[in-house]
């Protein structure tokens, strides 16, 4: 398969509308955390603020400056964040990760939604955009349930 024909089926349909949709844009006032990832690689970069109760994400916010695919995953997670412990974000995010680089299952539900992100496997170059929105949002959850 050629490298255009390749980067055609990455950029999907499903993925061009994630992007179009993510949910919980911008960022919340006064949160209990805030993390900022970015990319080195590509200088996609992710910022998630959330705020916790009862050990589950209450309130979630992110700013998305990142390529396609993370957009497409800010989109993904946007839609499942609401309700969820740090450690269903932690499973999230090594699932995932495991998706990208170890051809590892889908994660489980509700963040099954990342199976729309399968074809970036063969794109090493765009794993780590891929998961700086779930990495930041597991990071955030932990800080805010510690503080």
């Amino acid at each position: 398969m050629s490298e255009t024909s390749d980067l055609i089926k990455l950029y999907s349909t499903r993925i061009l509308a994630l992007t179009a949709d993510i949910p919980h844009l911008g960022r919340l006032e006064a949160p209990q955390a805030s993390v900022r990832k970015r990319s080195p690689l590509c200088g996609s970069t992710v910022t998630v603020d959330l705020d916790m109760d009862g050990g589950r994400v209450a309130r979630f916010g992110q700013d998305v400056k990142a390529c396609a695919l993370g957009q497409a995953a800010a989109s993904v997670l946007g839609r499942s964040v609401i309700g969820r412990t740090p450690a269903d974000l932690d499973r999230a995010a090594a699932q995932l990760e495991a998706m990208l680089k170890a051809d590892g299952p889908v994660p489980d539900a509700p963040f099954d939604g990342f199976e729309a992100l399968l074809p970036a496997r063969e794109f090493k170059n765009r794993h780590t955009s891929i998961l700086l929105a779930v990495q930041a949002a597991a990071e955030a959850a932990h800080q805010a349930a510690d503080a």
